[in-house]
């Protein structure tokens, strides 16, 4: 499918891109994926250094986690901050 995009392609593709976000917020959102990028690098890398034990052997990752639940914060959905108003009957 992507086999079929040329040079011209790619150049139109670009235009629209700028058109769309502008030539000002192109280095800004550039910098934000690098950035992006290495973050994730770095979570990826802590997380293999996390799998391995200090003689290079596997540990089991599937292990529960290790904070009580007494001290994990309860998930709470707040009702909406504005009640409609009911009571304004316009004819």
């Amino acid at each position: 499918m992507l086999g079929n995009l040329t040079g011209l392609h790619l150049l139109i593709i670009l235009g629209i891109v700028i058109l769309l976000f502008g030539a000002t917020k192109l280095p800004a959102l550039a910098k934000g994926l690098g950035q992006s990028i290495n973050i994730f690098k770095k979570e990826m890398d802590t997380d293999d250094k996390k799998a391995k034990g200090t003689d290079g052997t596997v540990q089991n990752t599937t292990a529960e986690p290790t904070t009580p639940a007494a001290q994990q914060v309860p998930v709470v959905n707040p009702g909406p901050s504005v009640q409609p108003n009911t009571t304004d009957h316009r004819s």
